[in-house]
């Protein structure tokens, strides 16, 4: 489960990470928007542009090194 590893990240990135979770079945046109095909899928975005994208299921160490990466 990714919720609590989400959970995490935002309380270690507080002010300079903004977390967000969308539920896809509630938000159907969402996904094609994005090009997004496997779930979870996590976006990084700055100014409303998407500057990095990972495709499931990843370590916490693996998301704060995307993370630290895009930042």
């Amino acid at each position: 489960m990714i919720a609590p590893l989400l959970e995490n990240i935002a309380t270690n990135y507080e002010g300079r990470l903004k977390v967000a979770k969308l539920n896809i079945d509630d938000n159907p046109l969402t996904p094609p928007k994005y090009g997004i095909r496997g779930i979870p899928t996590l976006m990084i975005f700055k100014n409303g542009v998407v500057e990095a994208t990972k495709v499931g299921a990843v370590s916490e160490s693996q998301l704060t090194s995307f993370i630290d990466e895009t930042l």
